[in-house]
């Protein structure tokens, strides 16, 4: 319904900031990484906007990026995930690093968000796999990281900790293939 809104900033109260659109002040709520670069109150603000009707009430979440407002929208389609939720995500982590940590399947870096559960930040891995780095305009993870996200599944499927598996792929060429990559982590982890 309300898909942009252009006009002078008149208050900043975070995560709140209030936009005069001639002579007309809107509420939007914004997530951090929109907060910290906005212009001073007073100045000219253009935002994307996502509009959300209740049944107790209407409100309206402001992106400074299509990026931003689109990795929202994702992430409001999961259940158990609102509005809220959402906007401590994208405040927590910017969109590059939650499409990273989706695509890497790192619960570690969503758990660190406050409201995020071990729980949701599962569920939030497994509903926006394959989906965060090519709809947020991000590009697909490059392949580096897809090998190095293979080579440490694998060790960890054979039994390696974590850690174990870190060290090991740290010994690694930067251009290693999967399959040479596991046999030398295995040859370095024998050691």
């Amino acid at each position: 319904m309300i898909g942009k809104l252009s006009g002078i900033l008149i208050e900043k109260n975070p995560p709140q900031v209030m936009v005069d659109c001639h002579g007309v002040g809107y509420e939007v709520d914004v997530p951090m990484s929109t907060f910290y670069n906005l212009p001073s109150v007073g100045g000219k603000i253009s935002l994307l906007t996502h509009f959300v009707v209740r049944e107790d009430a209407q409100i309206l979440y402001g992106f400074a990026s299509a990026e931003e407002r689109t990795a929202f929208r994702q992430l409001i389609k999961i259940s158990g995930v609102g509005p809220r939720m959402a906007l401590g995500v994208l405040s927590g982590l910017s969109v590059t690093e939650l499409a990273q940590a989706i695509s890497l399947q790192e619960a570690g870096r969503l758990v660190k968000i406050p409201g995020v559960g071990k729980k949701t930040a599962e569920r939030l891995l497994l509903e926006l796999k394959g989906k965060m780095g090519t709809d947020l305009g991000t590009g697909p993870v490059s392949a580096q990281h897809s090998t190095q996200n293979d080579i440490m599944q694998a060790l960890m499927t054979l039994g390696y900790s974590d850690k174990e598996a870190s060290a090991a792929f740290k010994q690694l060429p930067v251009d290693i293939g999967v399959s040479d990559g596991i046999k030398q982590a295995l040859k370095a982890l024998a050691k």
